[in-house]
């Protein structure tokens, strides 16, 4: 781990528990397994996969939103996946959110001057006046003017009201913001104008940013480093730069080949390749070894057998393949 990290995520687990069939008994489903990331203050992390990957659940365990089943989680050097209640407010301070979709994460019956200034009510001794003033000052941040103060968020576009939730997890400055899926309800134009919000407000006020999503293109563009995750493990992870152009994990590169090309002759191509290829399905835990086997076009026969463990990678970064069981030191 980095010692100079601000959120320090040790090997953590994530368990929930469903019905199986008509006994009811109790069948465990480990979205996190055994996962190791850490953010420095002022630097992105961008964690990325497909739906069901378990990037959500980290989010979710970091925020206190979802217990832990085992590991740790450490803000500031305060260990947090002990806490058995809600945390406490000296942490919710230093740690907020801005969710997928902002229509439903911003209360539709408050307007957006007491959205943006319920935190300021809540944690500090700012007069009303003042109040006002701070929620005036952060609304311009995020470009938005005074004029909107009375309104609400069902008169706001999609775009808009995820500017107003940003405004609002801004209003303590925290030293952590998580962002889950900030921008994936938006359309394309929309999304690029808060990525570069984002990006601004990061480097402008010194914020480090847990980014979630599954746009490895999207996240290259802010993101220090990348984590990559394939059904609850981290299969690569290193500087953006490198992971984004010479990605080392079979996993990574196809998410890479998902990224729509200009050329329509080339998508052409492209999409024709992947009908032709065999027909594969993911697995959790049924089988030993590699997890992305059944996906992979350069699975060997060490793969279907031995779980990898993370190989570093010339350019920076480590990745769980076999291809670069070469590159580690004995």
């Amino acid at each position: 781990m980095n010692k100079a990290a601000l959120l320090e995520v040790n090997n953590l687990s994530v368990t929930y528990w469903g019905r199986l069939g008509l006994n009811f008994r109790r069948k465990p489903f480990h979205a996190v397994k055994g996962v190791t990331i850490w953010i420095n203050p002022g630097q992105t992390l961008g964690v990325v996969g497909e739906s069901g990957s378990g990037k959500s659940s980290i989010a979710n365990a970091v925020l206190g939103l979802v217990r832990p089943s085992g590991g740790s989680i450490r803000l500031g050097g305060t260990e947090l996946a002990d806490m058995k209640l809600r945390y406490p407010a000296s942490i919710r301070r230093q740690m907020q959110a801005v969710f997928q979709d902002p229509f439903s994460s911003l209360n539709q019956s408050m307007t957006v001057e007491d959205i943006v200034g319920e935190p300021l009510k809540v944690h500090t001794n700012m007069s009303r006046s003042d109040q006002r003033d701070r929620v005036i000052e952060l609304l311009e941040m995020v470009s938005l003017s005074k004029d909107n103060l009375k309104r609400y968020p069902h008169e706001f576009s999609g775009g808009q009201r995820q500017r107003i939730a940003i405004a609002s997890a801004l209003a303590l400055e925290p030293r952590l913001v998580v962002l889950d899926e900030p921008v994936s309800s938006l359309d394309v134009s929309t999304q690029n104008q808060i990525i570069n919000l984002l990006y601004e407000r990061r480097d402008a006020l010194g914020i480090a940013y847990l980014l979630i999503a599954h746009d490895l293109a999207l996240v290259h563009h802010i993101s220090d480093r990348i984590a990559v995750m394939y059904l609850g493990r981290i299969v690569e992870e290193g500087p953006a730069d490198r992971v984004y152009s010479t990605p080392a994990h079979p996993y990574t590169q196809a998410l890479l080949d998902a990224v729509p090309l200009l050329d329509p002759a080339k998508q052409r191509m492209r999409r024709a390749a992947r009908k032709s290829a065999p027909a594969t399905e993911m697995f959790h835990d049924e089988k030993p070894g590699c997890s992305y086997q059944n996906r992979c076009s350069k699975v060997m026969s060490i793969c279907q057998n031995k779980t990898p463990p993370s190989f570093p990678i010339d350019d920076g970064g480590v990745a769980t393949c076999y291809l670069y069981a070469e590159n580690m030191v004995h």
